[in-house]
């Protein structure tokens, strides 16, 4: 999940608006209340400060400016849509857990040149106190919509076996998953938060890269004290070693082509490819073969009792009492408990971290001891393990994902459209609320 949300954190939309390299405006007491949205009230402040971000970023693309109250109709425009993300952030309670958000904040610390937490806390709080935590707070509201966006767009998402069929017998789709690329990869970050000069810098590097292979005379030409540049001539590698959204923009250009700017979690990035050829190699995995007993706390059954009843269940397993049996009648694993706790053969990644690692931990025809994970206290045995040829899946996963890919943006604009159409909305000013389009309604 964390991956997921890290993808989109940084992309170039309209939320990047509320993520802003400056200290946030703070509301004096005589703020105006410009609209309402949900339960949720836009100050004039919030529109002031859009309405300044929305301006820089249609400067540093060379855009034309239009006049101020057409440039405030949009930003507030922006803010109720993501307000109303906000509001169903609350109403179906999605938050990130501590580690995401603190990886998060510093991912953003780092693109303005700040190597710790405490480091930019000490930033922030100096230029205005309490400013860190505002900044924390909006990152993770940010998060927390990349998620809601995951659930509720991809969600939309319709992709069949037979449409991943179709793609994987077109030369695209063999050139997606079935070939090497010999990649140049040009990474643009700011060293201070200065996301207009980032965006021009990563333009020129794009336009540069697609005259010149020659990375380092690139780098050292737009490489400063506010931006970094570096990369690299990647040589010739298998798609299955790209993470999986980089090879998908890889899939679809021709050699001597350039990937449109990928925004990440550390800055810019683009490839050029320089050319393509058959790769034969496999992907191998390892499996393993287990089973396992869950036993969960519940409204009977205490966090104390529940550790007493797995501990009695390993006992009794010790004691040579049989591991399948015990799992039927004990195990709250529903889904595995009917055939004696059995979960089959199992891939590294598709469990949860205590598991896998009691999982690589204990041999072959051994039990471990009682561990707990987030849904409960596990007894497993690995009954065998091997490697085993998971070509074809990751070639389906990886067309999956590139197909997924191409329709997320255009299902995004429709799901937030209807949102918006759903939101109740109240605008105080009559001029934004008809020039800007925006009618009030209720669900």
């Amino acid at each position: 999940m964390m991956n997921q949300q890290l993808k989109r954190f940084f992309k170039a939309t309209t939320l990047a608006l509320f993520i802003s390299s400056s200290v946030p405006v703070f509301a004096a007491t005589s703020d105006e209340v410009v609209a309402v949205v949900g339960d949720s009230a836009i100050l004039k402040s919030d529109l002031d400060q859009i309405t300044g971000d929305l301006k820089k970023q249609l400067q540093a693309k060379n855009q034309s400016i239009p006049d101020e109250k057409t440039l405030q109709q949009q930003a507030l425009s922006n803010i109720i849509v993501h307000q109303a993300q906000l509001e169903l952030v609350k109403k179906y309670n999605i938050q990130p857990t501590e580690p995401e958000l603190n990886a998060a904040v510093l991912q953003y610390a780092n693109q303005q040149g700040v190597t710790s937490l405490d480091a930019f806390k000490q930033r922030l709080d100096a230029q205005y106190p309490g400013a860190y935590q505002i900044v924390q707070k909006r990152i993770g509201q940010e998060l927390s919509i990349n998620t809601l966006r995951q659930q509720q767009v991809m969600s939309r998402i319709r992709i069949s076996d037979q449409d991943i069929d179709n793609f994987l017998n077109t030369p695209q789709g063999q050139a997606a998953i079935g070939s090497q690329a010999h990649l140049i990869h040009l990474r643009v970050a700011s060293t201070d938060g200065n996301t207009e000069l980032l965006n021009k810098t990563a333009a020129e590097v794009k336009a540069a890269l697609a005259q010149s292979n020659d990375v380092a005379a690139i780098s050292q030409r737009f490489s400063n004290s506010s931006i970094k540049v570096d990369g690299a001539d990647m040589g010739y590698r298998n798609l299955a070693d790209i993470p999986a959204e980089l090879a998908a923009r890889a899939a679809v250009i021709q050699p001597g082509q350039t990937t449109e700017v990928i925004p990440a979690a550390d800055g810019l990035h683009i490839l050029k490819l320089l050319d393509r050829k058959a790769s034969e190699q496999k992907v191998i995995v390892d499996q393993y073969h287990v089973r396992h007993i869950l036993i969960q706390p519940s409204e009977v059954l205490s966090a104390d009792q529940t550790k007493q009843k797995i501990d009695s269940i390993y006992k009794r397993l010790q004691a040579g009492e049989n591991f399948a049996v015990l799992a039927s009648v004990f195990s709250n694993d529903p889904g595995s408990a009917a055939d004696g706790g059995d979960l089959g053969w199992v891939n590294l990644g598709s469990m949860v971290p205590q598991f896998e690692d009691q999982m690589k931990a204990t041999p072959v025809g051994q039990i471990s001891k009682p561990f707990q994970s987030s849904f409960g206290w596990h007894i497993l045995q690995v009954l065998d393990t091997r490697k085993q040829d998971m070509t074809k899946d990751y070639q389906r996963r990886l067309a999956r994902q590139y197909l997924g890919e191409q329709q997320f943006d255009t299902e995004l604009d429709g799901w937030l459209r209807e949102l918006r159409a759903n939101t109740y909305v109240q605008i105080k000013d009559p001029s934004l609320d008809r020039k800007a389009g925006i009618t009030n309604t209720t669900p």
